[in-house]
C-alpha cells in the first residue's frame, strides 16, 4: 500500500479496528456457544424438561434435532486448546 493511500485511507482506521474488534468477539461467542460440553449441557438440560412435561415431544424434537446438528459440526474441537 503505498503513501498516499495510507494517507486517504488513515481517516478510516478506526471503524476498522472496531469491525476487527467485533469480528473475534463473534468468533469467541459462536466457539463458546457450540462447544461440546456447553452442547451436552443443553441436551441434558432439554431431556430434564421434556421428563418434566414443561415441554412436550414435537419440541424436544425439534430442539434436540438442532442440537445434535451442532454438536456434530463442531467436530473435536473439544481437545484443542484455545
Amino acid at each position: 500500500m503505498g503513501v498516499l493511500s495510507q494517507v486517504v485511507l488513515f481517516p478510516l482506521a478506526p471503524v476498522r479496528g472496531v469491525v476487527w474488534i467485533a469480528e473475534r468477539m463473534r468468533d469467541v461467542a459462536e466457539e463458546e456457544l457450540c462447544h461440546p460440553s456447553v452442547l451436552r449441557a443443553r441436551l441434558a438440560a432439554l431431556n430434564e424438561a421434556l421428563e418434566s412435561g414443561a415441554i412436550g415431544p414435537e419440541e424436544f424434537d425439534r430442539e434436540e434435532d438442532r442440537l445434535l446438528d451442532l454438536l456434530e459440526r463442531s467436530g473435536g474441537r473439544e481437545g484443542k486448546a484455545r
